[in-house]
């Protein structure tokens, strides 16, 4: 007996260090590529996604530009200023909306070629993508459920192994046969060949998957570019266009020759238009009504000097006697420079001159020009001086004609504000307060004479030149 235990075979742990039940998991890989697929997946859903919008895009702007075409899509206001033949600014602006449609319906049809020929090539992409992804499933993945399963079996039958080994050792040789740690041993051999068997088939089919992989996403990267070179062509036919269109656009305005629009204006308005050849407007070409109403031409005009100031010194200015019977004062006789408003204005049939004195002659009078310093303007001594003793006779001569009162008092003696009682010592004015009915004209050295009919009126003397007698009068009784 001693010799049959002898020779019965054995079997001896191995030197092996592989774990019977290995940690890792037999589905790892088929999960990893499984991600991977997922990955391609989703990166060819974005492309689908960017080519959709694309499409989207110009669809949007094919509206977009009908918008626009609408800002010019109206006759143009004011369109007959431009010359409707084409060349000009007319022609422009058909060109303009003719373009502006066209670059409206190339967008429109970019638009359906992106969606009808591009679009297409990822989504079939797409579609092999998920069948790859179906068939790991099927495939790789069963391989790796049986695998987990016979792991699962081994598992159970070497923990049944330790149950009964430890029985053994404290239960001695008191066993079913059925529970022999020997039978056990076997059994999980058994299980273990399966389990390897299992592994490795599923091990045989990832390499399998793996190497297919590897021309499976080159063929994907292919067909990227295939769908990426055709999106390419289709949108840079899309920009060519569009900048063929602007730049014809561009083309027919800087075509317009610069005097184009004008010439054609000045034709069409040569009417209306100001001749350059014909000559400017002067004043003195200029008539209107009552312009020679002998009412508005001077009884006498030109240069006095008149004496003012406390330096009492003589300043130049213009005068003249009007058929009104007043005596302006002027700064100058330039009627352009500024509007000739008189600085002093004497009503002669208020006033009382005296006698000529070599050039001088004095007149008594209140400045009536309107102003504020003449609404409190009383009645004050103007004394002037002409160029010439003619001139100064001329010019009493014209003033005595419509005076109020004359006397022969001269400049240096006293002012004459006092005529003497009596026909030698003073006159009154025939006709004073009348219009002078200017006749005749007569031109001195420094204005013209246009001297005054009169009629025998000797009460129509005002009250101040009345006063002004009066007072002379009285003095010289005293």
């Amino acid at each position: 007996m001693a010799t049959e235990s002898a020779t019965i075979p054995t079997r001896s742990a191995t030197a092996s260090t592989d774990d019977a039940i290995p940690e890792d998991d037999a589905s790892e890989a088929t999960k990893l590529f499984h991600e991977r697929l997922q990955a391609w997946k989703h990166a060819c859903g974005y492309i689908e996604d960017y080519v959709e919008q694309t499409s989207k895009l110009y669809t949007s702007s094919s509206k977009d530009y009908e918008k626009v075409l609408k800002t010019v899509n109206s006759p143009l206001k004011q369109g007959h200023h431009f010359d409707q033949n084409l060349g000009g600014v007319a022609g422009l602006f058909e060109n303009l909306r003719s373009n502006t449609q066209g670059i409206s319906n190339s967008n429109a049809e970019t638009a359906k070629t992106l969606k009808s020929s591009v679009l297409p090539i990822f989504e079939r992409l797409h579609s092999e993508i998920k069948n790859k992804t179906k068939e790991l499933t099927k495939g790789a993945g069963k391989g790796g459920k049986a695998v987990d399963k016979a792991r699962n079996t081994s598992q159970k039958h070497i923990e049944l192994l330790g149950q009964h080994t430890a029985a053994f050792d404290s239960a001695g040789s008191n066993i079913k046969a059925s529970d022999d740690p020997y039978i056990l041993q076997r059994g999980v051999y058994h299980r273990l060949n399966k389990q390897v068997q299992e592994e490795n088939n599923n091990r045989d089919d990832m390499l399998a998957v793996q190497n297919n992989f590897s021309t499976f996403e080159a063929h994907v990267l292919q067909v990227f570019q295939q769908g990426l070179n055709q999106f390419n062509q289709v949108v840079a036919n899309q920009a060519e266009q569009t900048r063929n269109m602007y730049g014809d656009i561009v083309g027919t305005a800087q075509r317009i020759p610069p005097d184009f629009e004008w010439n054609g204006f000045v034709k069409r308005n040569a009417a209306i238009l100001i001749d350059p050849s014909a000559p400017k407007r002067t004043v003195e070409n200029i008539g209107f009504a009552n312009q020679n109403h002998k009412s508005t031409q001077p009884m006498i005009a030109g240069s006095l000097e008149r004496q003012s100031g406390l330096l009492k010194k003589y300043d130049t200015s213009f005068y003249v006697v009007t058929p009104s019977k007043y005596l302006h004062e002027f700064k100058t006789d330039d009627d352009f420079a500024k509007d000739p408003s008189p600085e002093n204005s004497l009503y002669l049939p208020d006033c009382l001159i005296g006698a000529v004195d070599g050039v001088k002659f004095n007149v008594r009078g209140k400045d009536s020009s309107g102003g504020m310093s003449s609404a409190l303007a009383r009645s004050k001594e103007y004394k002037f001086k002409a160029h010439t003793p003619a001139d100064a006779q001329k010019w009493h001569s014209v003033i005595a004609s419509v005076a109020g009162q004359t006397t022969n008092e001269v400049p240096d003696s006293s002012a004459p504000s006092s005529p003497a009682v009596g026909g030698s010592e003073s006159r009154q004015v025939s006709g004073a307060g009348l219009p002078p009915a200017a006749t005749s004209q007569e031109t001195g050295t420094t204005g013209t004479i246009a001297p005054a009919t009169t009629a025998t009126n000797a009460g129509n003397v005002s009250s101040d030149a009345k006063l002004a007698y009066e007072g002379v009068a009285t003095g010289d009784k005293a």
